[in-house]
């Protein structure tokens, strides 16, 4: 009988899913359960890009696409990205993702290794961790502190750099703080990168048009000197609420492509063909979609600043992006991972304990506002009551 499978025990997971399956199983009990974990935009996709996969039915495009994506969507991403961060990338440079995580296991199985260091946000998304302990290389925490608007110092991160740094990763609007990081940053650590030209750099830029208070998204192709060794992860699923789709894109130095290509051919042969012609009426179709969830998350992200604030033993800085909060709760006197639960359990508000997103995550949870006002006005009003009762 086989017992273990090496490389397998340093795999971890992202927690999220596993706060879902339960406060699922505990809805099915019957408990009125409010879901502010998941990091999924509760409205549906929009019906011209529902329509149009339809269509691609119809029209019988049933088959296999090339392993990168076909042609139109290709160039419906360079459009994009033109029209978003001013610079012209070629289609032959973007490859057609089952979703945004791929690119990060894609980017991480290239370039880790035993002996290697990568480099990550923390707190961060999960997967990044996870997939850095799966390939054999260290896993460097690039620090998120609160105290600089949950934005990385690029001081900070660039002193963390070697000889060794074979991938640094940066989010931003960022998972789980909603922190946005300012340009004086990232061209800190943009300079600094001239003395590791074997760096490469992996931007997660899947939450670029989330961003509030007139707060600029930074992109990291706006920086000629690295777009020899940049790779952009970004994706349909928050933008236009396409999560079950599992459809990303990235864009890679050619010195990569024929890597990724080859990645493709050999694990998921090529995106649903039918989800592709969907992704091009995302982009060129209407956007009042995604006017009208960016004013939604954003009434929500106030309301949900305004009631932890109000919340004893809780402070909780404003996000500049993406849709998520992340309180500070240290005064409370729990562990965060152990209030997560409890709110669970005992309140049937489900939340995400920061330690889920690295080590520097104790003392804070994570609220995801992708949710109804009234929905998130009854959870705050369940958290306020559990804290009372100590």
């Amino acid at each position: 009988m086989v017992t273990t499978i090496s490389g397998f025990d340093r795999i971890g997971e992202e927690n999220a899913f596993a706060v879902l399956a339960r406060a699922t199983e505990l809805a099915s009990t019957g408990m009125d359960v409010i879901n502010l974990g998941i990091g999924q935009p509760d409205f549906p996709t929009p019906e011209h890009i529902v329509e149009a996969a339809v269509k691609a039915l119809r029209d019988g495009h049933h088959g296999y696409t090339p392993a990168t994506g076909i042609l139109p969507l290709r160039e419906a991403v360079a459009r994009r990205t033109l029209d978003t961060t001013g610079v012209e990338v070629s289609p032959e440079r973007v490859c057609i993702m089952p979703g945004g995580k791929v690119t990060m296991f894609a980017a991480i199985l290239m370039m880790g290794e035993p002996g290697a260091e990568i480099m990550y946000p923390d707190p961060g998304f999960p997967i990044y961790r996870s997939m850095i302990e799966f390939t054999g290389a260290k896993p460097v925490p690039i620090p998120v502190r609160e105290e600089n608007g949950f934005a990385f110092s690029g001081e900070e991160a660039l002193a963390l750099v070697n000889e060794k740094t074979r991938l640094i990763i940066l989010n931003s609007p960022a998972n789980p703080t909603g922190g946005v990081t300012p340009r004086r940053e990232v061209q800190t650590l943009v300079d600094g990168l001239e003395k590791y030209p074997d760096a490469v750099i992996l931007s997660d830029e899947i939450y670029d048009v989330m961003t509030y208070d007139g707060e600029e998204h930074v992109s990291l192709l706006q920086f000629p000197s690295i777009r020899d060794r940049l790779i952009i992860l970004n994706g349909w699923s928050k933008t236009w609420a396409m999560t079950g789709w599992r459809m990303g894109w990235s864009i890679w130095p050619d010195s990569l492509f024929e890597n990724v290509r080859k990645l493709a051919v050999n694990a998921w042969s090529c995106v649903n063909a039918p989800a592709q012609y969907a992704g091009i009426a995302a982009i060129d179709g209407p956007q009042d979609a995604v006017a009208d969830t960016m004013a939604a998350f954003d009434r929500r992200r106030q309301l949900v600043v305004e009631r932890a604030n109000q919340l004893e033993g809780v402070t909780c800085a404003t996000p500049k992006g993406a849709f998520y909060a992340f309180p500070n709760i240290e005064k409370t006197g729990w562990k965060a991972k152990e209030l997560a639960s409890s709110l669970l359990e005992n309140e049937g508000v489900a939340v995400i304990g920061g330690p889920d997103f690295g080590i520097l995550g104790e003392g804070f949870i994570r609220l995801s506002y992708a949710n109804s006002e009234q929905n998130i006005s009854t959870a705050m009003d369940r958290i306020e009551a559990f804290l009372k009762k100590g």
